[in-house]
C-alpha cells in the first residue's frame, strides 16, 4: 500500500510540474533597437516573425462598452447565411448570455453551420440549460482542455481567445467576455469598462484560421472551403494582421510582438490592460525606451478590479518604470479590462492578450494588428479619455507605501508566472 501511495504522489507532483514549470527557452536578451515603427523594416519583421503577414484593404471599427459592443455582434450573428464560428474564454448564463445562446440556436436551425468553442475553466458558471438550447438547435459546441485524464497535463492551458467570424467575412475580438459584466456603458461598478473591434476585410481570414487552430485541437474537424473562407476584397484603408499565440507552439509571438513594438517605438507607447505584471524583460525594455526619449502611458484597472492579487502583483512591478519617468495610472469608476497597446500613432495591437505572463506564456491568445495613423489616434483619444477618469500613481507615492502593502505586493509577485 505504501508504494501505491508513492506512485500516485509522483504522478501528481509530474502532472503539477507540468503545468506549472516552463518548458521551452523563452526569449531572454535584450531586442535590439535596429529600427522605428515608421519605417518598414517594422512591418517586414511583424509580419515574417509573426505570421500571416499585414495586408492592405481592411477596416476596423472600435466598439466601447456593452451598450456599442452586443447589438453589432448579435446583430452579425442573426444576419449570418452560411457559417458562423465562435470562439472564447468567459461565457456565463445570464441576460446577455442567453441572448447569444438563442441567437446562436436560432441561425442553426435555420441552416447555418454554427460552430462554438468555449474554455472549460471560462464556461464554468454557464448553465447546462443554455448548452442543450444550442446543441438540441444543431450548434456544434465544444469545450477546450475539458477535465478528463488526458487533459491532466495541460489543465493551466487555457484558450483566452476571443473571436467571432460571421460567413468568413466579417470579425469580432477584443476584451470582451459574454457575461452581464460587460452589459451598459461602464456607468457603475457593476459595469465593466472594455473595448472591443470589429473588421472586414482580408484579414478577417486570418481570424478565421485562427479560430480553426484550436477547432481542430478540439474537434479533429477540418473547417474549410469557400464558406469558411470566401474571396475576401479590399474595404478599407487599413494594413492589418490576426495572428495567434499558444504555450504548445513554442513560438511566444504574443511576447514578441510586444517586445518588438517597445523596442521599436521613438516617440510613444500607450498601454491599457486589464492585467499588467511585466516579466524582466519587458520591464527592461520598457526602461529603455524611456531612457531614450519615448513617452509612455499605462492605464490599468484600480482598486475595483476582480483579481485583487493581480493588482497587488502588478503593483510590485512599477519600481523601476516609475524612476524612469513612467506614467501609470488606475482607473477608478469600475473594472476596467480593455487590451490596447498603441506605438508612436500608428501602430496599434488590440485583442484578448493581457501584458502578463499567461496571456505570453500559457494561454491561447490572439491579437489583431492595425497600422494606420487616423485609426492609431482615435484610440489614443479614448484612452486619453479613459485617463481622466483615472488616478496617476507617482513614484514617490509608490516608494512610500507601507510596509504591509510592499510585503503583500512582493508576495504576490514570486507567483507572477501564473499570473
Amino acid at each position: 500500500m505504501f508504494v501505491f501511495w508513492i506512485v500516485v504522489a509522483s504522478i501528481l507532483a509530474t502532472i503539477l510540474a507540468l503545468n506549472f514549470i516552463p518548458g521551452e527557452k523563452k526569449v531572454q536578451t535584450r531586442i535590439s533597437e535596429l529600427y522605428a515603427v515608421q519605417e518598414p523594416q517594422f512591418l517586414r519583421t511583424m509580419s515574417h516573425l509573426l505570421g500571416p503577414p499585414l495586408v492592405a484593404g481592411n477596416h476596423v471599427q472600435e466598439l466601447i462598452n456593452g451598450d456599442e459592443i452586443f447589438p453589432p455582434m448579435l446583430a452579425a450573428i442573426r444576419a449570418a447565411q452560411k457559417t458562423i464560428t465562435f470562439e472564447t474564454y468567459i461565457y456565463w448564463s445570464g441576460d446577455i448570455g442567453r441572448e447569444f445562446a438563442e441567437a446562436l440556436a436560432e441561425r442553426a436551425q435555420a441552416g447555418v453551420k454554427v460552430h462554438v468553442l468555449v474554455d472549460w475553466v471560462g464556461s464554468v458558471k454557464m448553465d447546462e440549460e443554455l448548452l442543450k438550447l444550442m446543441e438540441d438547435a444543431g450548434v456544434e459546441l465544444h469545450k477546450y482542455h475539458p477535465l478528463h485524464w488526458y487533459h491532466l497535463a495541460r489543465m493551466n492551458n487555457r484558450t483566452h481567445r476571443k473571436l467571432l467570424v460571421i460567413d468568413g467575412t466579417v470579425g469580432f475580438t477584443g476584451g470582451v467576455g459574454i457575461a452581464d459584466n460587460w452589459l451598459g456603458d461602464a456607468q457603475d461598478a457593476d459595469h465593466w469598462r472594455d473595448s472591443h473591434f470589429r473588421i472586414e476585410g482580408p484579414a478577417v481570414a486570418h481570424m478565421q484560421a485562427a479560430f480553426l487552430d484550436n477547432w481542430m485541437k478540439t474537434s479533429g474537424e477540418v473547417l474549410h472551403g469557400e464558406d469558411y473562407f470566401p474571396p475576401l476584397q479590399p474595404v478599407g484603408e487599413h494594413h492589418a494582421q490576426v495572428f495567434k499565440s499558444s504555450s504548445g507552439e513554442g513560438s511566444e509571438s504574443v511576447r514578441l510582438m510586444y517586445l518588438l513594438s517597445i523596442a521599436s517605438a521613438r516617440k510613444t507607447i500607450y498601454i491599457a490592460n486589464a492585467y499588467f505584471v511585466p516579466d524582466d524583460l519587458s520591464v527592461e525594455t520598457l526602461v529603455r525606451a524611456l531612457k531614450r526619449g519615448v513617452k509612455v502611458k499605462i492605464i490599468l484597472p484600480g482598486k475595483r478590479i476582480d483579481s485583487e492579487p493581480v493588482r497587488r502583483a502588478s503593483r510590485a512591478r512599477w519600481g523601476d518604470l516609475l524612476e524612469a519617468g513612467a506614467e501609470i495610472y488606475e482607473y477608478q469608476p469600475t473594472m476596467f479590462h480593455c487590451k490596447v497597446m498603441v506605438v508612436d500613432d500608428v501602430w496599434v495591437s488590440v485583442g484578448s492578450t493581457n501584458f502578463d505572463s499567461r496571456s505570453f506564456r500559457l494561454n491561447d491568445e490572439a491579437n489583431l494588428n492595425i497600422y494606420d495613423h487616423a485609426f492609431a489616434q482615435r484610440q489614443i483619444d479614448i484612452i486619453e479619455g479613459d485617463l481622466k477618469k483615472s488616478r496617476q500613481i507617482t513614484y514617490a507615492e509608490w516608494r512610500n507605501r507601507p510596509w504591509s502593502e510592499k510585503l503583500l505586493e512582493h508576495t504576490m509577485a514570486l507567483l507572477r508566472s501564473q499570473m
